[in-house]
């Protein structure tokens, strides 16, 4: 059967796509011109020997078509559609598996990708894969942090240390009997002093009254 009556069936059974038959991932795809992207297709049903590629190029709608890219056929391999760039596609199999490359892609590649079977009596399709080519990436914008506000600890506040011997009323009292005694001491002191020097006082006056001679005479 000829390509455009792939597109004429396509379009016509468009309503058929999004079968378990076929799953495809990953759902959404976004690249940056000029790089490859693969796409993947798992066909549920181990007897599949030839699954085909389509491409959407604008939005699902009642007016849209499917254009035929590609199919692979376990005897040919990859077989292409007539006027697509047979050095940008390349579809291959691995078990269940099956998988479309897109080489060096460009603004005009977007849209959504069907990988299909033919079944009995209809056509089935897979989920799709909707594929966005930008000239350059956006940029994934960081989380803003949360400034977590500080907590305010209360401190309570340190008794102040004072320096030296801590003066108890034990040592208040020793230091008081202390200084008593030594009060009394100079008190007794000063005491026995006066008297020493009043008997000194009169034992000269004595001398100046009476003359060694007459003391020699008293002791006489």
């Amino acid at each position: 059967m000829r390509p455009r009556m792939w597109l004429l069936l396509a379009a016509q059974l468009a309503a058929l796509r999004g079968s378990s038959v076929l799953q495809q991932t990953p759902a959404y795809i976004m690249v940056q011109t000029n790089q490859m992207v693969t796409l993947s297709c798992q066909a549920i049903s181990s007897s599949t020997t030839r699954i085909y590629w389509l491409r959407q190029r604008q939005a699902p709608s009642s007016d849209s078509h499917h254009e035929f890219l590609a199919f692979w056929d376990s005897s040919k391999g990859t077989v292409h559609s007539e006027g697509v760039e047979q050095e940008k596609i390349a579809v291959f199999r691995d078990g269940s598996w099956f998988f479309l490359n897109l080489m060096r892609v460009k603004l005009a590649d977007s849209g959504v990708y069907f990988c299909m079977v033919i079944g009995s009596p209809s056509l089935i399709f897979g989920t799709g894969t909707q594929l966005s080519v930008v000239d350059i990436l956006p940029t994934t914008a960081q989380p803003t942090k949360k400034s977590t506000p500080k907590k305010t600890v209360c401190r309570l506040p340190r008794p102040e240390t004072r320096k030296g011997p801590l003066c108890s009323p034990i040592t208040l009292s020793l230091l008081v009997a202390g200084v008593l005694v030594l009060l009394v001491s100079l008190g007794v002191a000063i005491h026995l002093y006066c008297r020493q020097r009043r008997a000194r006082l009169r034992f000269v006056k004595h001398l100046r009254l009476y003359p060694l001679e007459e003391w020699s005479r008293l002791d006489y």
